[in-house]
């Protein structure tokens, strides 16, 4: 009998891990193909198969999947990039397995289609207006009034993404997205968006089931990298009601009813605004905060899905969890972290984990690259898991010495 695998298109360092466990105890195989399967050193530590293959190519994946499926039983293709997930959608749909549908995620993955299609349903987001050029990024901050938020009208993980609160912030920011430095798509286009100010949440939904609600802050700006998440958030049954509303309708609005979507919602003085839907689970640690505190694993449940199998999303018992991410203030070569064995010995932690190693670079890009490690805790009350978080959290410390400059 053929050995049952699961595809898995690309990995990332985080939620890769996971979803190779996560597999593996569902009785799968993993293979993860990837244009450079070197970055994801968990595979061969997890006894996972990598293979390397153009994952931006719909041609290359099919037929390294063809190649697969004449060796394995291909129980199901999935994978946890905005960057690859279109791709993951036809692969399914080519080799008649469960998954999302191709259009809706393509649609979701443009920034300016998806906030063409949530204003069309009447969900409340941001002012915003398209730009193509220097001239109709100032036109378009004229319109709309600082402080503005420029951002690339495709693309995932806050690349790209920057408060601008001043006119020559804005010509600096435009410059950098609409000249070579930024990765970018061609023709370039930025999105230029309202402010929308207030506390920022993340609501978690599987198929048309909001599972949960949780509170994100942000690490110092101009940038939207992330510092704390908190699950589940603290809000009132009305609050709760109306956030997970508009998580559901954006879902909808969007096609997005099969599988994992998580929607980013800031509660303003008008009610809550829909900043982006993504059409993937969140982040990690996100979904470990929700197995945490809920006792739902969101990861086993999604592939669960995508091989074909009933989920299970009962909510099993009700704690607290909350992560703190570690994010650097400088740049430079990480010398050491202390206080990790420590910190990990706190009672109510559950993980230290880092994302570096000692004596290599650390450098900040304004995004979800920017943090060096999390620390997760969890206990029965929000009041405990912070208290616990925070002194985990004050042992570790880390030296960071600047790279050295030419004249240096």
């Amino acid at each position: 009998m053929a050995k049952r695998v699961l595809i898995l298109i690309e990995g990332s360092r985080v939620t890769g891990p996971l979803y190779v466990q996560a597999a593996q105890h569902l009785g799968l195989h993993t293979i993860t193909l990837s244009a450079d399967p070197t970055q994801y050193d968990y595979i061969e530590e997890r006894n996972g198969t990598a293979i390397r293959v153009d994952t931006g190519s719909l041609d290359a994946l099919i037929g390294e999947c063809s190649r697969l499926h004449a060796l394995y039983d291909i129980a199901g293709i999935t994978g946890a990039l905005d960057s690859v997930y279109a791709n993951v959608a036809k692969l399914c749909q080519y080799f008649d397995l469960p998954g999302p549908n191709p259009a809706s995620i393509e649609r979701c993955c443009d920034k300016l289609t998806q906030h063409q299609l949530l204003a069309r349903a009447g969900i409340p987001i941001p002012a915003y207006r398209v730009a193509a050029n220097a001239k109709e990024v100032e036109s378009a901050v004229a319109e709309i009034g600082l402080p503005v938020i420029l951002k690339p009208a495709a693309g995932s993980g806050s690349s790209g993404v920057r408060l601008c609160c001043t006119v020559d912030e804005v010509k600096d920011h435009a410059t950098y997205l609409l000249g070579g430095t930024h990765k970018r798509q061609s023709p370039p286009a930025i999105l230029v968006e309202e402010f929308a100010q207030g506390s920022h949440y993340v609501a978690h939904v599987m198929g048309t089931k909001v599972i949960g609600i949780e509170l994100a802050d942000f690490h110092r700006p101009p940038h939207f990298v992330f510092r704390q998440s908190t699950f589940p958030a603290q809000l009132t049954e009305h609050e709760h009601e109306r956030v997970a509303d508009v998580a559901l309708r954006s879902s909808q609005a969007l096609g997005l009813e099969w599988g994992p979507t998580n929607v980013e919602i800031r509660w303003t003085k008008r009610g809550p605004v829909v900043i982006e839907v993504n059409p993937r689970l969140a982040g990690a640690p996100d979904s470990q905060l929700v197995q945490l505190a809920h006792g739902v694993d969101l990861i086993t449940e999604h592939i669960k899905l995508v091989i074909g199998e009933q989920w299970d999303l009962r909510k099993r018992f009700s704690y607290t969890a909350a992560a703190r991410l570690l994010n650097p203030n400088s740049d430079g070569t990480l010398d050491w972290i202390h206080g990790v064995a420590r910190a990990a010995a706190i009672p109510g932690i559950v993980e230290v984990k880092l994302y570096l190693k000692a004596n290599t670079p650390a450098v900040r890009r304004g995004d979800y690259r920017d943090s060096i490690g999390h620390v997760i805790a969890a206990s029965p009350t929000h009041s405990q898991t912070e208290a616990i978080l925070q002194r985990a959290v004050d042992l570790i410390h880390w030296s960071i010495t600047p790279f050295q400059t030419r004249d240096e």
